[in-house]
């Protein structure tokens, strides 16, 4: 199974962007003919209510379809092709069209494996029938961490993704359906239809890593004995578009969880620029979005990237937007991998069975926070093949055949929930912490890992299309403070 970017490989047709940014003052301009409806994120001024904002949308002939007063952010819909500028005046900061911003989760290949046989429920998690092919679990230490404490059911995962199966027989029981949603189109809908997979099983995969239930049947996950909460924020047509990102933080935010797991990057451009008229209100809608969750309470965890990217030392963008032509943009600090560069989210890069970086994990000093099993089934080691066993093996829903299974995937979507587990055994073991406490503890507890010597290439006969160059110390670039470790957090 291949994934080399989070999600670049779905295709997906070249919509215009349309982004606009609102002016103070001035008048609407003269109705337009009705065309194609967008949607629109409309940004109030900071702190401010969103009345104002509201009353310009219907002025502006468009439809609030949803509020995050929280945040001063408004979702809106309208087929005024002029919607951008009639909108504009007081009461708003910014508006952007998010037509064309979806990206396309990468889902790469699920490669299924025979339903295990139901083995005798105990609380050991080495007995699940499938654990012997689970190698990501004793490298973090998880059997001797659930000898101490498997995980407190007052403690809710958010996992914003594609749905969680609510009929898996490994995730069933672990789901905190109160608190699920589906936060497409960036509305909220609670019916459990809604938040249950339809077209993508990533989400399910996830969950799995991080909950699944130590009952004698198929995996165990890190922290089974907390509750996970689907917010669906993936489109039957395999897009994340920034309305939903949004929603599903705010969401998580005011339904008590306290973290949340996010694999995936919000835009068509891998790297959100502040600095770009076409992107800075979709970051500031986010950026509101996360802060707010912070200031609640939640824990936000978010993978790296499947670029082999070095994100402290960004400088060309070529495959962005993945939406349309690619352009050739210069890059700097100021364009941000969102949501895993935005301050106060911890940051997870991949490992494999060995503990090396991934080949495709992104990486960079002072952006990657800690690193986590992801998987490896390009290289074990120098110049040798891997199988597929040395990826992630975790629940799975068939959305063809809607039937629940067990199957492998890699990516750092896979790493990510790691330490999202982790650190929910972390909350459930010392509760109390605040996000900045927690975030701090994980990476006290991680296992120091050192940077390899010269230019990293997991083979070198293929030449330098996945060389990397880590740098720093006990932290560094490759692992950030090193290997969450689920015994360190509990005992």
């Amino acid at each position: 199974m291949k994934e080399i970017r989070r999600k670049t490989l779905a295709a997906a047709s070249a919509l215009t962007l349309g982004i606009g940014l609102a002016v103070a003052g001035g008048s609407a301009p003269a109705a337009s003919a009705a065309g194609a409806e967008s949607t629109f994120l409309v940004l109030a001024p900071q702190g401010a209510k969103a009345d104002k904002a509201a009353a310009r949308v219907t002025a502006a002939r468009g439809t609030v379809v949803a509020r995050y007063d929280q945040i001063g952010v408004l979702v809106v819909r309208s087929t005024n092709p002029d919607f951008a500028t009639a909108v504009a005046g007081a009461g708003v900061e910014s508006v952007a069209s998010t037509a064309g911003l979806g990206s396309a989760l990468d889902e790469g290949e699920t490669v299924e494996v025979s339903a295990p046989a139901v083995a005798n429920v105990t609380a050991d998690p080495t007995a699940e029938p499938l654990y012997g092919q689970q190698w990501d679990m004793p490298m973090i230490d998880v059997p001797q961490a659930h000898a101490v404490n498997a995980g407190s059911p007052d403690v809710v995962v958010g996992v914003l993704d594609s749905g969680i199966s609510s009929t898996h027989p490994d995730l069933a029981s672990q789901i905190a359906r109160d608190k699920s949603t589906s936060c497409v189109g960036g509305v909220v809908d609670t019916t459990e239809a809604a938040w249950n997979p339809t077209t993508s099983d990533h989400g399910t995969h996830v969950a799995g890593t991080i909950a699944a239930a130590v009952n004698g049947v198929g995996v165990t996950g890190i922290a089974p004995g907390v509750k996970v909460a689907a917010v669906k924020v993936v489109n039957d047509d395999g897009f994340i578009y920034p309305e939903a990102a949004v929603c599903g933080f705010v969401w998580a935010a005011d339904h008590g969880m306290q973290v949340t797991n996010n694999s995936y990057y919000i835009d068509p451009w891998e790297f959100n620029c502040r600095n770009d008229a076409r992107q800075r209100p979709v970051w500031q809608a986010v950026q509101r979005a996360i802060r707010y969750s912070a200031n609640k309470g939640v824990l936000n965890i978010a993978s790296a990237g499947n670029s082999n990217v070095d994100l402290q030392h960004k400088t060309v963008d070529t495959g962005s937007p993945n939406n349309g032509t690619p352009e050739t943009r210069e890059i700097n600090s100021a364009c941000l991998d969102l949501p895993a560069e935005a301050p106060g989210v911890l940051t997870v890069s991949a490992v494999g069975p060995t503990g090396e970086k991934s080949y495709y994990s992104s990486y960079g000093q002072g952006v990657v926070d800690v690193t986590a099993p992801g998987g490896d089934s390009r290289f074990r080691t120098q110049g040798a093949r891997s199988t597929t066993t040395d990826q992630i093996l975790s629940t799975t829903f068939n959305t063809v055949t809607r039937t629940n299974g067990w199957g492998y995937k890699q990516g750092t979507s896979m790493s990510g929930p790691h330490a999202t587990g982790v650190a929910a055994l972390a909350v459930s073991a010392h509760p109390g912490m605040n996000p900045g406490q927690l975030a701090a503890f994980l990476e006290n507890t991680a296992v120091a890992k050192p940077c390899p010597t010269g230019v990293y290439n997991p083979v070198p006969a293929l030449g330098s299309a996945y060389d990397a160059t880590c740098t720093g110390g006990a932290r560094n670039g490759f692992y950030g403070a090193g290997m969450v470790n689920a015994y360190n957090v509990v005992r």
